[in-house]
């Protein structure tokens, strides 16, 4: 069996994150996202991956660099955004066989193609879908059941009219003949996957595989967390100390920590698990971990510096401070006695804004998101679920209430200025 992962698009709606790469290149654990997912894949027999990408995307030279999987990678460019279905579309040609497709950040594909296997070899279905429970249909493509098989994908149903209580998740096993059903509508349109999906099970019911949990979908930045603790729960999370790491005899490390090659952990240093310690990290004196957090190679903290539940891309430094329940992007420079808020002082959900729009996040815990290369001064701060774009100034003292977009620059003002003697 093939694999067709998806992993065009632009991730709009993840930023101030994934600055001009696509958000499954983020990294977790040390690889990118698309790897744990490809890695899954390829422990369960699947080691030809066909990835439908952007015409601009750095895909393919990261995965040559990353690929120690000894899969066959083919990489095909979707050159407009315009849908799943046309993603598949690309690969065609290169689809010799039934094919998975599958999403880059599935991150338990593993798991996800054995049971899907399994309920195939069970029923003799040709198409396999997966989905699981939700609260929300309105939101999804909702399955419709006739006894125990899929006949229809309702998308987005109407409150009160969805026809299940059961999304479909972004695993789909198929056969080649999808490529007749999506070639033969009579109009194309971004939702057309949907559409060929329901003209090839409405006479040939799909099987259906029910999980207990679902994977995120990566689309609110927010989301990486639960990705994180997904692999932070998963046999690919081992702790260990590298011998090459230097961790301080006074230093205390509780709980699962992996800390690796090069990695540096000073005197009066406290690291509750689970965390992950990337390669040539540095941890300042006296400094607090509270995991959940993952640090990626080469990010670094002073002295007096408190994470928690944190994600930090690469050779990110901080200086003293508290950063939590916060996510940031990669080469961002932050002054000492920075406070990320987290919580709001009602303790109520808190919201984001996403292209313009309030979005909740179904969290009463967030801090700072921020983006590549952010410049922050000393004694600043950010409000609850304050996004900071790429490349953007944040001036000492200065309190971020709203989002700030790429390339910006915040000061405080100063009203006053005395003079010596004054």
């Amino acid at each position: 069996m093939q694999a067709i992962i998806i992993a065009a698009g632009e991730s709009s709606r993840f930023w101030p994150l994934a600055n001009g790469i696509h958000k499954s290149q983020v990294f977790l654990m040390g690889k990118p996202i698309i790897y744990w997912t490809l890695k899954g894949l390829a422990e369960n027999g699947i080691k030809d991956a066909i990835i439908v990408c952007s015409p601009d995307s750095s895909m393919q030279t990261m995965l040559e660099q990353e690929n120690d999987l000894g899969m066959r990678l083919s990489f095909v460019a979707q050159e407009k955004p315009l849908g799943t279905g046309n993603a598949l579309w690309q690969a065609r040609e290169f689809v010799k066989g039934p094919f998975l497709a599958v999403w880059p950040n599935k991150v338990n594909a593993g798991e996800l193609v054995k049971q899907m296997r399994m309920k195939q070899e069970e029923t003799g279905a040709a198409v396999c879908l997966a989905g699981a429970k939700t609260e929300t249909p309105w939101d999804y493509g909702m399955a419709r059941f006739d006894g125990d098989r899929v006949v229809e994908i309702a998308e987005n149903p109407e409150r009160g009219k969805e026809p299940s209580r059961f999304k479909v998740i972004g695993a789909y096993m198929l056969e080649p003949d999808f490529f007749s059903y999506y070639e033969g509508l009579e109009q194309h349109h971004e939702a057309d996957f949907i559409s060929a999906l329901n003209a090839r099970i409405k006479n040939d019911p799909a099987a259906f595989v029910e999980l207990a949990d679902d994977v995120p979908a990566l689309k609110y930045p927010w989301e990486l967390f639960s990705l994180r603790d997904i692999l932070f729960s998963s046999a690919y999370f081992k702790p260990e100390i590298s011998k090459t790491a230097r961790v301080a005899k006074s230093a205390v490390l509780a709980g699962a920590v992996r800390v690796e090659d090069g990695a540096v952990v000073k005197e009066g240093v406290i690291i509750e698990g689970p965390c992950y310690i990337g390669k040539g990290c540095e941890i300042g004196y006296n400094s607090v971990l509270r995991g959940p957090v993952d640090l990626e190679e080469g990010v670094k903290t002073g002295a007096f510096c408190e994470m928690k539940n944190a994600v930090v891309q690469k050779n990110t430094h901080f200086h003293s401070g508290y950063i939590g329940d916060s996510l940031f992007g990669r080469d961002c420079r932050i002054g000492a006695n920075f406070s990320a808020a987290n919580k709001r002082l009602d303790r109520g959900e808190i919201a984001c804004a996403v292209k313009g729009k309030k979005i909740m996040t179904g969290r009463v815990a967030l801090g700072a998101i921020v983006g590549d290369n952010a410049r922050i001064g000393i004694h600043a701060g950010t409000m609850p679920g304050a996004c900071i774009g790429s490349d953007v100034v944040v001036g000492p003292g200065t309190i971020v209430f709203k989002n700030l977009e790429d390339k910006s620059a915040v000061y405080a003002k100063q009203d006053t200025v005395f003079k010596q003697g004054d």
